[in-house]
């Protein structure tokens, strides 16, 4: 027979959470294998202090710094086995996104422009627009001041405003 969690709530919270925390992590992340394995680490330390967490209304910004933690310390600990590139093989070219493969288009060539950004400026921008968190929010989860979130996220938005696959768009 098995025993029940001793967290039940945790399991609750975890099956309502998922997909927004999943959303998280894959915009942290390069591809969808990697961002389960990030979620997974991330829900794993929230197990852990699952106990010592006394504000559970506070859960998912608990999660997001997990998140961000773990994939910080992947970044600083990676072998370099990723080449950057001046472009990609095929690019998909872009045009009007009233129909949905175009906008699939669009929404693809967004998320590879997100991607080439320094990771604090693309955190940044997916704490601000995919999560959409305020700039006071964005800096308590980053631990940084929200001067440093106002000009992180100008200096990303214009290089997104400059990515030649996004400049078509325009």
């Amino acid at each position: 027979m098995t025993r029940p969690s001793p967290y039940p709530s945790f399991a609750s919270y975890v099956r309502a959470r998922q997909p927004v925390l999943m959303r998280t992590a894959r915009s942290l992340t390069a591809n969808p294998s990697d961002a389960e394995d990030l979620l997974q680490t991330a829900l794993a330390k929230t197990y852990v202090a699952w106990e010592r967490i006394e504000d559970h209304r506070a859960l998912d910004g608990y999660v997001r710094r997990a998140l961000l933690n773990t994939r910080t310390s992947q970044w600083r600990k990676r072998k370099v086995d990723e080449f950057v590139c001046d472009e990609l093989p095929e690019p998909e070219p872009l045009v009007c996104a009233d129909d949905p493969a175009e906008r699939q288009a669009l929404h693809d060539a967004m998320w590879r422009a997100i991607m080439k950004l320094p990771a604090r400026q693309r955190a940044m921008v997916v704490l601000r627009y995919y999560e959409d968190l305020s700039e006071v929010q964005t800096a308590e989860v980053l631990g940084v001041s929200v001067g440093t979130v106002k000009s992180a996220v100008s200096r990303a938005l214009g290089k997104l405003r400059e990515d030649p696959e996004l400049v078509l768009v325009r």
